[in-house]
């Protein structure tokens, strides 16, 4: 079986678009007043310039399907057609809407069916590609994971030096897998267990799991909220995130309704903002409680906006 991101939906659109982009520039081209006596406007003096506009689209059909051959490796020529299914409706509404019908140079409301052939149609199987080009570049280079839990617990080092089967012999480690960097969500989970890392560390010890590499600005970041003396474990490559069969999000997970609306809460009411991307941006979160190589308890995050109560996690009785 091919481990290629593309899917056919994804070639036959582009060839389709390629296809559709061909006849109608090759239309333009050899019949260029065809849309102006059918919508009644007056026939350009230069039909050339017009005849350029069908040259312009019909190129574009050429780049469709070569971009066909490989949607998620040529995703450029779907981001420069994307962009223009995307502007060329906004330019005409602003034509149609905004200027007074009797302006010369003004198209008629009828020209509106242009753009829905030409680009509406388009814009959601293009923003598909665009989505899984950026989803497949994001992702780590490895997909390596460990044999098992208890490989992993052993193989693994915090920047202290501890393996992880040592912090959780015979007592509970709260394992805390962080998305990327820049990401609100983990940056106000982070504020919550400083906010409640006393209590918590009355009945476990805190493990901060991450996909940076160690430096002195990761440890800022983790300064930033007195955290940097905890153990955390740096993990780029996800192969711990796998391990403890941590996903990558579905596409509601990461933008839904939900997550948005809480999105606001944490980045403006709470504060705590959006930075740059660190990591890959399609890894979920979780939190488990971990002992003796055994996970007692786990937060397998539907969506990125969970916000798990860690005191609650870590007194709880065992599964």
């Amino acid at each position: 079986m091919s481990n290629s991101p593309n899917q056919p939906w994804m070639t036959w659109t582009l060839y389709a678009a390629g296809a559709y982009n061909l006849l109608w520039g090759t239309w333009v081209i050899t019949r260029p007043m065809d849309m102006f006596r059918w919508t009644g406007i007056p026939e350009p003096t230069y039909p050339g310039i017009w005849q350029c506009v069908g040259m312009i689209v019909g190129v574009y059909g050429i780049g469709y399907a070569v971009a066909g051959t490989d949607p998620i490796r040529h995703w450029p020529i779907v981001l420069v057609g994307f962009l223009g299914k995307v502007l060329g409706p906004i330019g005409m509404l602003q034509n149609v809407l905004f200027i007074p019908e009797q302006t010369v140079g003004r198209f008629p409301a009828s020209w509106l069916w242009l753009n829905v052939t030409n680009d509406l149609i388009w814009i959601i199987p293009f923003a598909g590609i665009l989505y899984a080009a950026f989803k497949n570049w994001n992702q780590p280079d490895s997909n390596s994971r460990y044999r098992n839990i208890a490989d992993a617990n052993a193989s693994v080092m915090t920047q202290h030096g501890n393996t992880l089967a040592e912090l959780n012999h015979d007592r509970n480690v709260l394992l805390l897998f962080l998305r990327h960097s820049g990401c609100t969500f983990c940056r106000e989970a982070l504020a919550d267990v400083q906010q409640q890392r006393q209590s918590i560390e009355q009945h476990a010890t805190i493990v901060l799991v991450h996909m940076g590499v160690e430096n002195d600005a990761t440890n800022r970041n983790f300064d930033h909220y007195k955290l940097s003396d905890v153990h955390r474990i740096s993990d780029p490559d996800c192969k711990l995130y796998r391990t403890y069969d941590l996903p990558r999000g579905r596409l509601g997970q990461l933008f839904g309704p939900s997550v948005w609306l809480r999105g606001f809460s944490a980045a403006i009411l709470g504060r705590h903002a959006v930075g740059p991307l660190g990591g890959d941006g399609f890894q979920m979160s979780g939190t488990f409680v971990v002992r003796n190589d055994r996970i007692e308890q786990r937060v397998q995050h539907q969506t990125v906006a969970e916000r798990p109560d860690y005191c609650d996690l870590v007194i709880a009785p065992s599964r």
